[in-house]
């Protein structure tokens, strides 16, 4: 074969390459990440240190547990803006329980996560039962939520918070950050739920096609419901494990919960539409941003420019995410 042949014939692969790695967009999400990765060490010799990778770390643990609810939702085709306000709203009863009530600390955690789980199912029962688009009711019962930590706080930090549980957001284990060993715990969870159980299979099915689905015999709205109820439960975990990092229940807990989440699992390949994409993913565009944020700081920029960094971060995402749908359906 001829040095022409030889080119004509890999200029013909690299279509269905590029094809692959976009019906795939897990190894692509995931050579981003590396490239991201070596990158920052190449950068910044502080990127690398034990001190460094602990702050990353376990700044990422906090997105990631509401990251996983939110990609779990959106493989449903749902989206869920109150994740923060629940996470932040239950981190705030977590302070008051313990601090105000004097109740067991233990009590008090536990008490917060069925919190979370109640208002992840109030979502979902009003989306299911109302005939509602999840975005535009979450929209709503955030500014419920998010109202509520205002009235109980009066926006006033809970002070005060017990030992006894601050090893849950500062602890290490093995040097390993314990919010970050919790987080993994909870992906490995939801990796082998959405991917090793017929509740998974179910999930991709009525994100592809709703009413195919219930033809089928799933029982779409018991699972929809189910799913917020597990989105609720994990934002609660996160927003108690912030409590327990910070000593202090903040009613700011949260507000940065709402478009970081989205963007990463739109970054990991998730579709906005549901039925495309995975957890692992989702937590793959999870740790893009928070390396690309770290970076920033290590930078010296200015924390302002967060932001602005998050939202074009989301806009690129999401504007990639469509091309590559609408080229594949060409190809197709």
């Amino acid at each position: 074969m001829s040095d022409l042949q030889k080119a004509d014939a890999a200029q013909s692969k690299n279509p269905g390459m590029l094809k692959a790695v976009l019906r795939n967009p897990l190894m692509g999400v995931l050579a981003v990440l590396i490239v991201i990765f070596v990158a920052s060490s190449i950068l910044s010799p502080y990127f690398l240190t034990p001190y460094n990778m602990s702050v990353v770390g376990r700044g990422l643990a906090f997105v990631a547990l509401v990251t996983i609810g939110q990609a779990s939702l959106m493989l449903l085709g749902e989206l869920d803006l109150s994740l923060g306000t629940i996470g932040g709203l239950c981190g705030i009863v977590t302070g008051m329980l313990m601090v105000n009530a004097g109740m067991n600390p233990w009590l008090s955690c536990l008490l917060a996560l069925c919190l979370g789980a109640a208002l992840g199912f109030i979502n979902g029962f009003l989306t299911t039962a109302l005939r509602l688009h999840s975005l535009v009711l979450t929209i709503g019962t955030a500014g419920i939520y998010g109202g509520a930590i205002l009235v109980l706080t009066r926006g006033v930090a809970i002070t005060g918070i017990p030992p006894e549980i601050q090893f849950l957001g500062r602890g290490t284990v093995w040097g390993i950050p314990m919010p970050f060993v919790i987080m993994l715990v909870m992906l490995l969870c939801a990796v082998f739920l959405t991917l090793k159980t017929p509740f998974g299979r179910y999930m991709y099915a009525i994100g592809n096609n709703r009413d195919a689905a219930r033809m089928l015999g799933i029982r779409v709205d018991r699972i929809r419901v189910l799913v917020f109820v597990l989105a609720g439960a994990l934002s609660a975990l996160a927003g108690v494990l912030l409590v327990a990092r910070l000593g202090t229940a903040q009613p700011s807990i949260g507000n940065s919960w709402v478009l970081g989440p989205i963007a990463a699992a739109v970054i990991g390949g998730v579709a906005t539409t549901g039925g495309v994409g995975t957890i692992l993913g989702a937590i793959c565009g999870a740790a893009i941003i928070g390396i690309i944020e770290n970076i920033i700081v290590l930078f010296g920029v200015s924390p302002y420019w967060q932001g602005i960094v998050s939202g074009a971060i989301v806009v690129i995402a999401i504007s990639f995410d469509a091309i590559s749908r609408r080229w594949l359906r060409k190809e197709s």
